[in-house]
């Protein structure tokens, strides 16, 4: 599977985490490590995001708790990404 992995660590909930991209729309995913494992491993998992044709993306950090931002460029693509987290 072709995707980037940011672990952004520990938030307090409530944050923005913007994501730049570069290259092919792209899925983005906010996701806790036990979704992206469950994710990695192609089970059903839990995020919070969607597909994006524009950047930069913009995601609402839900609740406290450690963070991971997964990009999935579209089939056949590359992306570049940029992930920066504002209070």
């Amino acid at each position: 599977m072709n995707y980037l992995d940011f672990d952004l660590g520990n938030l307090s909930g409530g944050e923005s985490v913007s994501v730049a991209l570069s290259g092919v729309e792209s899925d983005v995913m906010l996701m806790t490590p036990s979704d992206v494992r469950r994710y990695t491993a192609g089970q059903q998992a839990t995020y919070y995001g969607g597909h994006y044709r524009k950047s930069p993306a913009r995601i609402r950090v839900p609740s406290a708790g450690a963070w991971h931002v997964i990009v999935v460029p579209s089939p056949g693509g590359r992306v570049q990404a940029r992930v920066s987290v504002s209070g």
